[in-house]
């Protein structure tokens, strides 16, 4: 799967395997899906009590300290964006553009990585409680 890829490229700062990784993750149907839960669930693990917002601030500057020793043109407004966004606190529909596949795609495996490494919590475990969380969401949604 292009998202396993994109990470395991990214915890190794293997940048030429991250890249095609990227493109290959940008065309994947519902991956921006999966990895956003993975950030919410990684969010929830590691602030049991919720966020504020010198939590995020803190998430986002670790995230981009972290990614711009390998990354150096990670950019910390798309890394916002998908931190807000796994919140579900960001709506592109206040007129705020939405990143494009490519640029979600190359951003947040960056911050999943750092969620990881952050918490301890494994790829694996973590990847299959996204898809889980996923199918239920759509189940309910139909």
């Amino acid at each position: 799967m292009a998202a396993t890829e994109a990470v395991e490229a990214a915890q190794a700062h293997d940048g030429a395997t991250y890249d095609r990784a990227v493109l290959r993750l940008a065309g994947a149907d519902r991956a921006g899906l999966v990895l956003g839960g993975m950030v919410r669930l990684l969010l929830e693990q590691a602030h049991p009590d919720g966020l504020d917002g010198s939590d995020i601030r803190r998430v986002l500057e670790h995230c981009i300290r972290s990614a711009e020793t390998w990354q150096p043109d990670v950019d910390p407004h798309v890394v916002l964006v998908l931190l807000a966004g796994a919140l579900g606190i960001y709506d592109p529909a206040d007129g705020d553009a939405s990143p494009d596949p490519v640029t979600v795609a190359r951003h947040a495996p960056l911050l999943v990585t750092d969620l990881l490494e952050v918490t301890g919590i494994p790829f694996a475990g973590c990847l299959e409680a996204a898809f889980s969380e996923v199918a239920r969401t759509e189940r309910h949604d139909d």
